[in-house]
């Protein structure tokens, strides 16, 4: 027996909503690319940008401003201190600590003096700043070779307008959320960008059941206005589709909410792209698909 959450025989009319749902996305799409240059860009994490993490542990309460006081007059003095867990501490820095005696001398050295040997370093992660440009160019490859191929694997099973609703949905989904994470104002690090690609599949495997459907659909009932055809292909695959959704997005949220911080910026980023894939391909994928189907129809009248 399978699950239903939605009635056999549903007809939303999820059409007549697309001039909104356009506006919607269009003001979500702005919002973001204005926090990206309120901020002066994305902040770029360790592994783009290059430098070192140091994650201490304290073994009693301190708080992150007696930590900064200690590192005064060091490399370190100008470095992010965050709070991680309970009395755990990441200092990121731009510096690159890569010798021992560099890392005794701004670290080892005032953090004893100012608070003995209550503590322990667990870890010290350095990238080159190099290494880091290499990275980044790298990652921004890595996302447009991922639409590229999806574009020609929807494009040879389905037909070209299909093929570009469901990139276009893809592009909407990897600009709004990489827009939430410079409005949260986090840093931009590889768990975004695994999030990211996670994302694209998440999304296209979404859009690509919808898109069979209207297929499906359009072979039919031929004489069918696509708007109909459309809408009845949603609605037969609405429960499906919420019921994906909900659970992957409950299962990130588990994550999101106990998954402690190591974990957190990349749960929030999924729980974004699983929200905004699932309404992209309802909504943005088959927009796409409406509008080439009306240019076709325009340019045989202009024809005629």
């Amino acid at each position: 027996m399978s699950m239903e959450l939605i009635k056999p025989g549903i007809n939303l009319d999820f059409v007549g909503k697309i001039k909104y749902a356009v506006a919607f996305s269009a003001i979500l799409i702005l919002i973001g690319i204005g926090s990206i240059i309120f901020h002066g860009g994305l902040t770029p994490g360790i592994d783009f940008a290059g430098g070192s993490i140091i994650q201490v542990k304290f073994s009693k309460n301190i708080s992150a401003d007696q930590i900064r006081t200690a590192l005064k007059s060091t490399k370190l003095e100008s470095s992010i201190i965050q709070q991680f867990g309970v009395n755990e501490f990441l200092i990121r820095t731009s510096e690159s600590f890569s010798d021992q005696k560099m890392l005794a001398a701004n670290v080892e050295q005032p953090l004893t003096t100012a608070f003995n040997k209550d503590y322990e370093i667990r870890r010290v992660e350095v990238v080159g700043s190099k290494v880091g440009a290499d990275f980044k160019r790298k990652a921004v490859i890595a996302v447009i070779l991922s639409w590229l191929a999806m574009l020609i694997y929807v494009g040879w099973r389905f037909e070209f307008r299909y093929a570009l609703g469901g990139i276009i949905a893809l592009v909407h989904d990897v600009a709004i959320t990489i827009g939430a994470v410079s409005i949260m104002n986090m840093e931009f690090t590889i768990n975004i960008l695994a999030a990211l690609i996670f994302i694209i599949g998440f999304s296209i495997n979404d859009t690509i059941v919808v898109l069979d459907r209207i297929r499906e659909n359009v072979k039919l009932n031929p004489k069918k206005k696509l708007n109909d055809i459309i809408n009845i292909s949603i609605n037969q695959t609405l429960s499906r589709t919420i019921l994906t959704s909900l659970t992957v997005f409950l299962t990130v949220l588990a994550l999101y909410l106990f998954g402690g911080a190591v974990i957190r910026d990349l749960a929030f980023s999924i729980l974004v792209g699983v929200v905004i894939g699932t309404y992209s391909s309802v909504y943005i994928a088959c927009t796409i698909v409406l509008l080439f189907e009306n240019l076709k129809l325009s340019k045989m009248k202009g024809k005629k």
